[in-house]
């Protein structure tokens, strides 16, 4: 297979890019992928690490409190369709795939006008600007949750869950010990985000000590640029506090409750895994769409649900109680969790994308 693909910005579009890039490696070795993405996002950096062809075009989104800088948008965006006009065509693929990112609207608009099949796949309940605009342009549509089926043409979409599930599932569960953690008691996981949170931070300051004589220990994964912030304090003995984790998976396949934000891949994540978690969306991204998110979770009794604006120690502390002393609670999550989580995502899509190519 000779495919394109296309995705950027956040882990939350990169990581399933790769899980479909890596299943369609899997099926068909000897494929060859092209990935397009920014010159100044995370996937520049991610994606040249895993020795997939990348090719960068520099192109940013809409800037909606200050529109007079969308000339320069509009101008990088019409600049970049030009040059893809020629890459595509010399590339020459069977099939262009976009995985959400503003970088993918010029990609899959400008392949799908030169007559290339087209698939794009979306992670959120709520479509992201640029996968509203491919709806029309895109052959067949992915969605990871089935409340987002009734967002795209009835005879485009499908439910294929979130690729990167299929992946977690894979992955070897980490020794405990190695992070200086115990081998007996539940773990709770506190992460806001691989970059970490300015908000949520300033809130776990006050929170961290007041896990004192709790049965449990918590890791509390601050993000690189606020590591120095808790320094100077110091905190309970079941308390670890760490800036990032390279080998979060294998963390969370140890983790018994996991305090976060309500992003599409850590939603596919803990869905993968059976974990209960605590989510405490991200009040500050498009159409409030991590507290979308979470509210399916929690309708199934995956999750429960505490606004940022909410937050506070004893809220927190009362709910992590309340899943960790409970075992009927705690099983149910576990159990209403797992049932939301797609094992097959990355070969359904896989599947839909060789029917596509076939032409069947």
């Amino acid at each position: 297979m000779r495919a394109i693909v296309s995705a950027g910005g956040t882990g939350g579009h990169i990581y399933p890019a790769l899980a479909i890039i890596h299943k369609i490696m899997e099926k068909e070795p000897g494929s060859e992928i092209l990935y397009i993405g920014t010159t100044d996002r995370m996937e520049h950096t991610i994606i040249p690490q895993e020795k997939i062809p990348y090719f960068a075009i520099e192109i940013s989104g809409l800037d909606r409190k200050k529109p007079w800088k969308n000339i320069k948008v509009m101008k990088n965006y019409l600049k970049s369709i030009k040059i893809l006009k020629k890459k595509i065509k010399e590339f020459h693929p069977d099939v262009v795939l976009g995985v959400g990112g503003y970088v993918t609207a010029p990609v899959i608009s400008t392949a799908k006008k030169l007559g290339y099949k087209t698939f794009i796949h979306e992670q959120n309940s709520i479509p992201g600007v640029s996968n509203q605009f491919l709806s029309k342009y895109a052959d067949k549509i992915g969605v990871s949750l089935e409340e987002s089926l009734s967002e795209f043409p009835k005879e485009k979409v499908f439910f294929s869950g979130n690729p990167r599930s299929e992946e977690v599932r894979k992955v070897t569960p980490i020794d405990k010990k190695s992070l200086g953690l115990s081998d007996t008691l539940p773990l709770v996981l506190i992460v806001m985000g691989s970059l970490g949170s300015t908000t949520m931070n300033q809130k776990m300051k006050e929170v961290l000590s007041s896990f004192q004589n709790k049965k449990y220990e918590v890791l509390f994964v601050t993000g690189k640029a606020y590591y120095d912030w808790f320094q100077k304090d110091t905190y309970p003995k079941n308390v670890k506090i760490v800036p990032y984790l390279d080998e979060m998976l294998r963390v969370l396949k140890k983790t018994d409750v996991i305090v976060t934000r309500a992003g599409a891949s850590t939603i596919a994540e803990i869905t993968a895994l059976g974990v209960p978690s605590i989510m405490v969306p991200s009040p500050y991204v498009t159409h409030n769409h991590q507290l979308k998110n979470a509210k399916v979770l929690e309708d199934k009794g995956a999750t429960i649900v505490l606004e940022e604006k909410d937050f506070t120690k004893e809220k927190l502390i009362e709910k992590i109680d309340y899943i960790l002393n409970d075992k009927e609670v705690y099983e149910k999550m576990k159990k209403s969790a797992k049932a939301l989580g797609v094992e097959d995502s990355a070969t359904r899509i896989y599947e839909t994308i060789r029917t596509l190519i076939d032409g069947e």
